[in-house]
């Protein structure tokens, strides 16, 4: 079965709980200057933004017909049947195409690295691989992010 992530915005507190978690699984910094920024970035996987009193979250949506994996020509990206869409760094050739055709403007391109890639959740495969739920709704202390099978999160 497909896994996915479910978020019920009407729940969300704007506590960055998810944002704290998913830089501590990819080991990325993570500060009151980045809390700050609204916006995914190489550094910053998913972001909650803020509307007035209410809160929405980007992060990658793992689409069932991913544009980014359609348009890489070395198959950097790849759909699993698992759910995720996930990136192999060796495979890219740093083409960008992927951000290009990416219609929620997920994946990012590490433009200050000497070795740059693209960045962009996966979803936490390798836990979800292994029977564990996402780094995000582990740390998510009000239910506004679930995750589960597909099919039943949709029912």
């Amino acid at each position: 079965m497909s896994k996915a992530i479910l978020y019920d915005s009407t729940l969300c507190i704007g506590c960055k709980a998810c944002e704290s978690a998913c830089a501590g699984r990819w080991g990325l910094p993570y500060g009151e200057r980045v809390a700050a920024e609204e916006r995914i970035s190489a550094h910053k996987l998913t972001a909650v933004e803020t509307h007035g009193p209410h809160f929405s979250r980007r992060l990658c949506m793992s689409c069932r017909q991913p544009a980014c994996a359609s348009v890489c020509p070395v198959g950097a990206l790849q759909k699993t049947a698992l759910g995720p869409v996930i990136y192999d760094a060796e495979k890219c050739m740093g083409c960008r195409y992927c951000m290009q055709a990416c219609p929620f403007q997920v994946p990012s391109y590490e433009w200050e690295s000497q070795l740059p890639r693209m960045r962009k959740c996966d979803m936490c495969y390798d836990r979800q691989a292994h029977g564990q739920q996402t780094a995000c709704v582990e740390a998510c202390p009000v239910g506004a992010t679930i995750g589960g099978d597909r099919e039943e999160l949709i029912a």
